[in-house]
């Protein structure tokens, strides 16, 4: 995986746990204001909070089984 394409400058020489623990705002195209955002409704404020929100689960199943043509 080529970080330099998902993480924003300040986080291309982390480790890909010290990523998982970064603000969301870490990864490209996430804004500090979309990171508050996220923050306020669902309490997002890692990039390892957001891959465990439980919406991104089910809207990932969903695109999965749609695929599939389930």
């Amino acid at each position: 995986m080529n970080l330099s394409k998902i993480v924003d400058k300040a986080y291309q020489d982390k480790t890909l746990a010290e990523i998982a623990d970064a603000p969301v705002d870490a990864l490209k195209g996430i804004s500090e204001s979309d990171a508050e955002a996220l923050k306020q409704a669902f309490n997002v404020k890692t990039v390892r909070d957001l891959a465990n929100l439980k919406y991104v689960a089910w809207a990932q199943a969903v695109v999965q089984l749609a695929d599939a043509g389930v």
